[in-house]
C-alpha cells in the first residue's frame, strides 16, 4: 500500500511538471500509444487525456504527412532505433475539432538504464499564427503586383514611344543641335525607366531587412508617385525640408505607403487628390501607447473617398477583412506588422462619405548624414589613372571602355574573376597598378565581386575596388565597406555617375 501511494504520488508530481511547461507533450508507449499528454496539447489536438490514453499516435496527432500507415509506422520505428525525429514548420495537423494547425518540435526516444528504448516523448509548439503571418505577406506582395501592372504598362508604354520616338527623330536628323537634343530627351525616358525598375526591385526583395538610415521625405514621394503611375488620382505633399531620418528596411516601408495608396486610389474611383504630410514630432511617455517616450516621424496619408464604417474600421487590421471585390484584405494587415516591427504605431480615422486618414509613427533616427557616398558632389575625374572592370556582357565592357576612355582613363576589361586576379597580378608586379576596379557582383558559371574581393585584398590590402550590380537592394550593395569595397554603383548607370562614383573612391580611399 506504501509503494502504491509513493507511485501515486510520484505519478501526480510528474503530471504536475508537464502541466506547468509552455510547450505541448505527448508521452507515449514503445508503439507510440497515448500514455499521458498535458494541458497544452489538449489545447493544440483538442483532446482530453482520459479520451485519448491508450490511442495510437497519430489519432490524437494526425500529421498530414502521415499519409499511409506505412509512414506513420516508418517515423515511429525511426524514434524507436534511438533517432530523434524533427517536426519541421510545415508540419500540418487537423485538431479534433476539423481545424488546420501548423506545428513544429520533435520525438524523442526515452531510454532505460540498459539504453534500451521503453517510450517516446514529444515535444512541440502551435505555431499557425506566425505562419499565416508570413503567407499574408508573401500573398499580399502577389497582390500589390496585380494592382501594380496596369499602371506600370502605362508608363513603360510612355517610355518606349519617347526613345523610340526620339531615336527615328535623331537618325533623319541633319543638324547637330537637333540631334543632341533628341539624345536629351532620350536620356530623360531612360531615367524614368530606370526609376522604375528600381521600385520594382522593392517587391523582388527576399532574405532579412536591410536596415539603413534613410530620408523619409523621398520615401514617401517615391513610393506614392510610383502607385499613381497611370492612375486618375494625384498626389500633394506637405513635407518639411528638416523631416528627420529613420533607421528603416526602406522596402518595407516602401511598401507601407504602397499599401495605404491603394487604399487611398480604391475609395477614389472617379479620381481626385491624396493629401500626404510629415512632421516631427516628440512624444511623452504614455502620450499614445503602446509608444514609448522619444522622437518620430508622423505620416499621414488622407483619401476624400467614400470613407469606413465605423463596424468596419476595428476590423481593418484584421486577415483577410474586405469590403471590395478585388483584392485579398491583406494589405493594412502587412503594413500593421511592418510598422510595429519597426517599433511604431499606425492609426486610422474615417467618416462615410468624406475620407479616410491613416497616421504612422516611426522613431527617428539620432544619425545626421544619410549616406557618405550619395551626399558626396565631387566633379568628374580628369582621367587620370588605370581602371580594371570586371563584367560578364560584351555589351557592358565595350560601353564603359569607351565611356571611360573618352575621359582619358586607361581601361583594361575582362569576363570573369579569374581574369581580373592575373591581370591585378600582372599591374602590381609592373609597378603600374591600378588605381580601381570596378566589378559586377555576380557572374555566371564564374567568380564575381564577393570572392575576388577577398583573392584581391590579399595580394594588395589597399586595393580600391567598386562593386557594381543590378540589384540595388543587394546586402553586398548596401553594405558595401563591409564586404571590403570602397564603393557601389547600381546598374544602368550614365557617364556621369560612375565617374562621380570613381572619384568618391579615390577620395573617401586616400
Amino acid at each position: 500500500m506504501i509503494i502504491q501511494n509513493y507511485l501515486e504520488t510520484e505519478s501526480e508530481l510528474l503530471h504536475s511538471i508537464l502541466n506547468s511547461i509552455g510547450n505541448a507533450i505527448i508521452v507515449t508507449d514503445v508503439d507510440g500509444k497515448i500514455e499521458m499528454i498535458n494541458r497544452q496539447a489538449e489545447k493544440i489536438t483538442g483532446w482530453h487525456q482520459q479520451d485519448a490514453i491508450g490511442k495510437p499516435l497519430k489519432e490524437v496527432l494526425p500529421l498530414i504527412k502521415w499519409t499511409s500507415e506505412e509512414l506513420y509506422n516508418e517515423d515511429i520505428k525511426k524514434v524507436k532505433d534511438s533517432n530523434i525525429l524533427e517536426f519541421h514548420e510545415n508540419s500540418l495537423i487537423v485538431d479534433r475539432n476539423g481545424k488546420d494547425r501548423v506545428i513544429n518540435g520533435n520525438a524523442t526516444p526515452i531510454l532505460n538504464g540498459n539504453s534500451q528504448t521503453i517510450g517516446i516523448i514529444l515535444c512541440f509548439q502551435d505555431i499557425t499564427e506566425n505562419y499565416k503571418k508570413e503567407e499574408i505577406v508573401k500573398m499580399q506582395k502577389f497582390e500589390s503586383l496585380g494592382i501594380l501592372a496596369g499602371g506600370i504598362a502605362h508608363d513603360f508604354n510612355n517610355i518606349l514611344t519617347a526613345i523610340l520616338g526620339n531615336v527615328s527623330l535623331a537618325k533623319i536628323d541633319s543638324h547637330p543641335k537637333d540631334i543632341l537634343e533628341r539624345l536629351n530627351q532620350t536620356e530623360k525616358a531612360l531615367n524614368r525607366a530606370k526609376y522604375l525598375t528600381q521600385q520594382l526591385l522593392n517587391f523582388s526583395k527576399d532574405g532579412l531587412p536591410i536596415k539603413e538610415v534613410t530620408s523619409v521625405s523621398d520615401l514617401i514621394k517615391d513610393s506614392a508617385n510610383f502607385m499613381l503611375s497611370g492612375s486618375n488620382v494625384k498626389c500633394e505633399f506637405d513635407i518639411p525640408d528638416d523631416l528627420w531620418v529613420i533607421e528603416a528596411d526602406e522596402n518595407q516601408i516602401n511598401q507601407v505607403i504602397t499599401n495605404i495608396v491603394i487604399n487611398a486610389v480604391q475609395a477614389m474611383p472617379k479620381g481626385g487628390t491624396i493629401n500626404i504630410s510629415a512632421r516631427n514630432i516628440n512624444l511623452k511617455d504614455g502620450e499614445i501607447p503602446p509608444l514609448s517616450q522619444g522622437n518620430y516621424i508622423k505620416i499621414s496619408i488622407q483619401d476624400h473617398g467614400i470613407g469606413i464604417s465605423k463596424e468596419n474600421l476595428q476590423r481593418i487590421f484584421d486577415p483577410y477583412f474586405t469590403t471590395k471585390k478585388e483584392g485579398t484584405g491583406l494589405g493594412l494587415t502587412v503594413s500593421f506588422y511592418i510598422v510595429r516591427n519597426h517599433n511604431g504605431y499606425i492609426s486610422v480615422e474615417s467618416e462615410l462619405g468624406i475620407g479616410t486618414t491613416f497616421h504612422i509613427y516611426l522613431p527617428a533616427s539620432s544619425e545626421k548624414r544619410i549616406d557618405k557616398q550619395r551626399n558626396l558632389e565631387n566633379p568628374i575625374l580628369d582621367g587620370k589613372g588605370k581602371i580594371l572592370v570586371l563584367d560578364d556582357d560584351d555589351t557592358i565592357r565595350e560601353l564603359i571602355y569607351v565611356m571611360l576612355g573618352s575621359f582619358g582613363y586607361d581601361v583594361t576589361t575582362v569576363a570573369d574573376g579569374t581574369e581580373a586576379v592575373e591581370e591585378y597580378k600582372k599591374a602590381l608586379e609592373s609597378n603600374s597598378p591600378f588605381n580601381v576596379v570596378i566589378m559586377d557582383l555576380t557572374i555566371p558559371g564564374g567568380m564575381g565581386a564577393k570572392e575576388t574581393i577577398d583573392i584581391l585584398k590579399e595580394i594588395d590590402p589597399r586595393v580600391k575596388a567598386i562593386v557594381s550590380s543590378g540589384y540595388s537592394n543587394d546586402p553586398i550593395v548596401n553594405e558595401y565597406e563591409k564586404y571590403g569595397f570602397k564603393g557601389a554603383v547600381t546598374k544602368p548607370y550614365g557617364i556621369k555617375e560612375l565617374c562621380s562614383v570613381i572619384n568618391n573612391t579615390i577620395v573617401i580611399s586616400d
